[in-house]
């Protein structure tokens, strides 16, 4: 089968399942928003499910199409989970341990689990349903708000061909998917999960250095703005690596020469590694953390 007939059987494999969202935060609305504008989906498929403010799921049915819950009754949120092909676990870490044990009985052993919650391992997942369940374990970042996320994709060992593809495609809506082993979703964490705020904070020096040099606020945000975007668009656009794109426009003894010993005197590129690791290190802690915390829960 060529790419385009099995990205086609793919598309029509992922419209024909009914699809549950436990949690209607951001992260769901925007793999709502691009599983539906992307026509992957028939929206009256999609169900979210609320734990207070049923405002927040009406909202989403105006705006997508999506189908509210007849009821928050829990016999109702049972039926609607225990129906679904694919289950997407999309809550904050705090509360990921209700969940999974408000829903446990409800999930069979042949549904896809789409976790979207950071920290929580396949293992622990498995541990709290008593069995190994097909589990795609996610790590997005904010940018997939506006389709443009980065996201690590680990999967367990009962996860199907055709299951591990429709995950893809589910996250491809939302921006590029790049699937790893688990054990290196910490690092996907703390290069890219992480990694927006770093550019941001970087961007924040760049404005402040154009205003502190006399350009008014607005100018040098756009003109920062302006720099980071094309630079992106460069490395994606022409293949190349950024070292070597760097040194296309590093001059000897010119200006960018000049601020890239600055940066060196200040290890800039030392602080960059050392804080994506110790994201990564902080992320393997919070999923111990959390860990204890639902399998606690569980006990209780």
């Amino acid at each position: 089968m060529n790419t385009s007939s099995q990205s086609a059987a793919t598309s029509a494999a992922l419209s024909e399942q009914r699809i549950v969202f436990i949690g209607a935060g951001s992260m769901s609305e925007a793999l709502l928003r691009g599983i539906v504008e992307a026509k992957l989906v028939r929206p009256q498929s999609v169900v979210a499910l609320y734990r207070n403010d049923r405002s927040r799921i009406d909202a989403l049915q105006s705006a997508y199409g999506i189908r509210a819950p007849e009821t928050n009754a829990h016999d109702e949120r049972q039926r609607l989970v225990a129906n679904a092909d694919i289950v997407v676990l999309s809550v904050k870490p705090k509360d990921v341990g209700a969940a999974m044990i408000e829903f446990r009985s409800a999930f069979r052993p042949e549904q896809l689990l789409v976790s979207v919650v950071a920290g929580l391992s396949i293992d622990t997942m498995q541990r709290l349903l008593g069995r190994p369940q097909p589990i795609v374990r996610t790590m997005p970042n904010t940018s997939s708000t506006i389709g443009l996320g980065a996201t690590g994709l680990a999967f367990s060992e009962s996860v199907s061909a055709a299951q591990r593809e429709m995950a893809t495609q589910l996250l491809q809506a939302v921006g590029t998917t790049v699937p790893v082993e688990e054990n290196k979703l910490n690092i996907v964490t703390g290069l890219s999960g992480s990694g927006p705020a770093y550019v941001y904070y970087l961007m924040e020096a760049m404005i402040e250095a154009g205003v502190q040099g006399g350009l008014s606020a607005e100018e040098s945000r756009a003109l920062a703005v302006q720099t980071v975007l094309g630079a992106a668009h460069m490395v994606e656009t022409t293949g190349e690596d950024p070292a070597a794109l760097r040194a296309k426009v590093t001059s000897p003894n010119g200006t960018t020469f000049a601020a890239i010993g600055v940066l060196e005197r200040f290890q800039f590129r030392e602080g960059v590694v050392q804080a994506i690791q110790r994201a990564a290190d902080r992320a393997g802690e919070m999923g111990d953390d959390i860990a204890a915390s639902v399998l606690q829960q569980a006990k209780e």
